[in-house]
């Protein structure tokens, strides 16, 4: 019997491995998260998350402003809304965050200029395309040129800039959903944890659900939607941008049901995903009865009009060195 009990006490025992992914014990394979999301580049602090930030913006405007031009329209004007499109949409992003998180981020609460923090995340997409749209529109308005057609022109870009801005939440250990097992499970240190539940806390480390890769990935495919309806198809202007709404808030009221991130929630659901499932219904709407139902007012597109350019100081040819 001695022997026996031996036998069974030094036999392998069989492990769970979905089980050692939900308590927080490594897995056969995982993505790491970074130790930090800042650098020092001399006496300057680089954060990451900004930088992820203004290469979306970046990839954006690239992609709005060849789509702009092949359709007869300029760069300066593409500049013009990038440059108040994006002011705007800053200010409204964090806006949106500091009103529906503002018991959620400590930082709000720790320093007087924690409402303005947006180096340590906080933007809600929620609030940064209606104002950067409003602020666009304005522009695009003033130059004499459609803003429908603007609106179609910058949908693909805007989805390209979500996507890749969502790399910054990577970089600060952020937007991940419940504990998983996949072999693409998100490492999170316990210090990254803080605000979630404590049934889905883990120390030293816990195996996430990526949900900014999912976003990621969604996102991406979406551009190439949206490029492919708009060569394939008659789009009624702003037809497009009506499907770009859909395709992102589709699979982001999916997410919020992942998410874990400390918000505000209603009627057991978090804020956002009311918030995008609210959309969603909006914008679905709104591509039937334009797309499909509503009889077009004007024949044609109006063709689109140079954005005028300032006085130019003229100097004699003979003067020129």
């Amino acid at each position: 019997m001695a022997a026996q009990a031996r036998a069974r006490a030094s036999a392998p025992v069989p492990v769970d491995i979905g089980k050692m992914g939900s308590v927080g014990f490594p897995l056969l394979a995982s993505i790491p998260s970074p130790a930090h999301g800042t650098f020092a580049v001399g006496p300057f602090t680089l954060h990451m998350y900004g930088v992820m930030l203004l290469l979306g913006i970046a990839a954006c405007i690239w992609l709005t402003g060849r789509r702009w031009v092949s359709w007869g329209g300029d760069w300066d004007l593409v500049y013009r809304v990038a440059l108040w499109g994006v002011i705007a949409g800053i200010v409204g992003a964090r806006l949106y965050h500091d009103l529906t998180s503002w018991n959620q981020d400590q930082a709000i609460h720790d320093h007087w200029w924690g409402v303005f923090a947006v180096w340590q995340g906080g933007l809600g997409i929620w609030g940064a395309i209606p104002f950067g749209l409003l602020v666009g529109a304005w522009v695009v308005h003033r130059s004499g040129n459609s803003v429908r057609r603007m609106l179609d022109a910058v949908a693909p870009g805007l989805l390209l800039a979500q996507g890749i801005g969502r790399w910054g939440n990577y970089w600060n250990q952020e937007l991940y959903g419940r504990p998983t097992s996949l072999p693409w499970a998100l490492r999170i240190d316990s210090a990254h944890q803080v605000g979630i539940l404590p049934k889905y806390r883990h120390d030293p480390v816990g195996y996430y659900t990526p949900t900014f890769l999912y976003e990621f990935v969604w996102d991406i495919v979406g551009v190439f939607v949206l490029l492919w309806v708009d060569r394939r198809f008659t789009i009624r202007r702003p037809a497009l941008f009506a499907l770009y709404v859909i395709w992102y808030t589709t699979f982001r009221t999916y997410e919020e049901v992942l998410r874990i991130d400390p918000s505000n929630h209603l009627a057991g659901q978090r804020i956002n995903f009311w918030v995008s499932l609210g959309v969603w219904i909006c914008a679905v709407a709104f591509f039937v009865w334009w797309q499909f139902l509503r009889k077009p007012s004007r024949p044609r597109e109006e063709p689109l009009r140079p954005v005028p350019t300032g006085p130019r100081m003229a100097v004699p040819k003979s003067r020129v060195r």
